[in-house]
């Protein structure tokens, strides 16, 4: 691979150093238009069908979008009679504006126009290519020929527009791989198609800036919409718009400093489908803003909803780690990220800014559930499991009770190779502190006996494995009486060295959970229970314990 390096010649940068942007802050959302019906699907192996196209187009219209690029009416018969249905049926909201496609030929513009009859509203979007690898290989033509192909084809739509008052029209210019284009060039092509179309403040034209093919870091490209945004014709009537793709896996950045360099708008696809490596990813660039308490002014309060929709109508798959709609994106299965998430959330103000530990947004603000945010595998520690049985089971386990069944959560996880979800928690807990052993407490509640003076004598109805019990003794309490009971009857030391109890769930009807630790001849067991009645989960918690010697 180094052996062929000199065929790669380093990309131009645009001197500028008096530029602005990196002292900016995006502090809104740009105009969002989605290229997912156009650019989006020109980028599919099988492209969407009509319905298809409409469930899809239906999603966008939900999510906010009030510009949405449609269709390349002149490409196909498809996607000419899509925008037909979209117009005839009544499909397009009255604040949204759909817009097509078309290259600077005449035929291509003719029947951009006749696919749009009858539309309130339509950007036509003309381009052109204006690189020079694109003049000289693919046209060959001179700057000359390219220019002239720009104005002819802009003076045919101003024409063609005209005929037709009932539309309001808004005319968009791209010179296609602008970010291979010399900024002078690039510069004279913009202007002499605004001189063309003489947009004002009140109807303006818009300049769309397209990075084709991503050739520099994002700074570089940040560096030419600024200058452009410096040297176009009446700016005060130009939207000034960008088109990144994502061939260096930077689009998302260089939309974002391009919006810092002067952009307004920006065009991309959710989940940043397109040719090559895409588009740039509206969902994420949207979702960037949010998380810095920028409303995008998109919908993303169901995001799973709006990734399955759209991998069913593109037919291709959202990875599980793309960023804020991927599936794993909120999970943690790292001990050391659980146990800080988990902390992060016992600490959350709820009316206070969000401060989690590796969440940067709320997953529950995308439709998330708090379930999906630790899973546990052989990776986990003791803060998985137990966040895990809180939040599915309503146990709060104590740092002891943590450890011990992190432990045996692990064992599990790495004998089975698989994720252990909150189900396999709860039959393994029952498993180790719940399930029968050699004593049990027989009856609902113990007798209180005539004893001594100062303690009471309390009467347990306990078994020993199959002989059935009677054990009495006193004690500061039901508790204490039951551990001194027990220690007379297998002649051994028992001591209580811990004990949690807290209700399961809220409402007076909630099961009580008991957790005991319990001294055997110096030796520390752990005991669960969980009861309808609190002292009948404590009394069994004891049982639990003894019973794990």
């Amino acid at each position: 691979m180094q052996s062929a390096v000199h065929k790669y010649p380093p990309q131009p940068v645009l001197a500028l150093p008096d530029r602005q942007w990196p002292n900016r802050q995006l502090t809104h959302p740009p105009i969002w238009c989605s290229s997912d019906l156009r650019d989006g699907n020109q980028a599919l192996a099988n492209p969407m069908n009509g319905h298809t196209k409409l469930r899809l187009f239906r999603l966008l219209v939900a999510m906010g979008f009030k510009e949405i690029e449609v269709a390349f009416p002149s490409a196909s018969q498809t996607d000419f009679d899509f925008v037909r249905q979209l117009i005839t049926e009544g499909e397009v909201p009255d604040d949204v504006t759909l817009m097509v496609i078309t290259q600077a030929r005449g035929e291509l513009i003719e029947r951009t126009f006749d696919a749009l009859q009858g539309a309130r509203r339509a950007i036509v979007h003309l381009y052109n290519p204006t690189a020079p690898l694109w003049r000289k290989v693919v046209y060959g033509k001179d700057k000359g020929g390219i220019l002239d192909l720009a104005v002819t084809a802009a003076q045919q739509i101003h024409q063609r527009a005209s005929r037709h008052p009932e539309t309001e029209w808004v005319f968009q210019y791209s010179p296609e791989t602008f970010s291979a284009t010399e900024p002078e060039f690039a510069r004279d092509i913009c202007n002499a198609v605004l001189d063309i179309w003489q947009p004002t403040p009140q109807h303006k034209a818009i300049i769309n800036l397209p990075a084709t093919v991503e050739l520099s870091s994002p700074n570089v490209y940040a560096d030419q919409i600024e200058w452009m945004h410096r040297h176009l014709h009446g700016r005060d009537s130009v939207v000034l718009s960008v088109h990144p793709h994502n061939d260096r896996g930077c689009a998302v950045a260089a939309a974002e400093l391009a919006q810092l360099a002067g952009a307004e708008r920006v065009e991309g696809c959710l989940f940043g489908n397109g040719e090559r490596t895409g588009n740039v990813d509206l969902v994420t660039l949207a979702m960037n803003l949010y998380s810095q308490g920028i409303d995008p002014g998109l919908d993303f309060s169901d995001i799973d909803h709006i990734r399955d929709t759209v991998s069913d109508c593109i037919q291709l798959l959202v990875h599980p780690r793309h960023p804020y709609a991927g599936e794993l994106v909120y999970t943690a299965f790292s001990g050391s990220h659980q146990d800080a998430i988990k902390k992060g959330f016992a600490a959350q103000d709820r009316e206070g800014p969000w401060a989690v530990p590796y969440l940067p947004i709320d997953p529950q603000d995308v439709g998330r559930s708090y379930e999906a945010v630790i899973r546990v595998n052989s990776q986990s520690g003791k803060g998985g499991s137990a966040w895990l049985l809180q939040e599915c089971h309503g146990l709060q386990l104590p740092r002891a009770w943590q450890v011990e069944f992190s432990q045996t959560v692990q064992q599990h996880s790495d004998h089975s190779g698989v994720e252990v979800d909150s189900h396999t928690l709860w039959q393994l807990f029952q498993q180790q502190y719940l399930s029968a052993g050699r004593f049990q407490l027989l009856g609902s509640s113990p007798a209180l006996l005539a004893g001594a003076a100062g303690e009471p004598l309390l009467q347990f109805q306990v078994q020993d494995g199959e002989q059935p019990l009677s054990l009495s003794a006193e004690g500061n309490g039901p508790l204490d009486a039951l551990v001194n009971a027990l220690s007379r009857h297998l002649d051994c030391t028992l001591d209580i060295l811990d004990f949690h109890e807290h209700a399961r769930s809220e409402g007076r009807a909630a099961d009580a959970v008991a957790f005991v630790a319990l001294s055997v001849d110096g030796q520390q067991r752990l005991g669960a229970s969980i009861h309808s009645d609190s002292l009948q989960a404590a009394l069994r918690a004891v049982f639990s314990a003894l019973n794990r010697c």
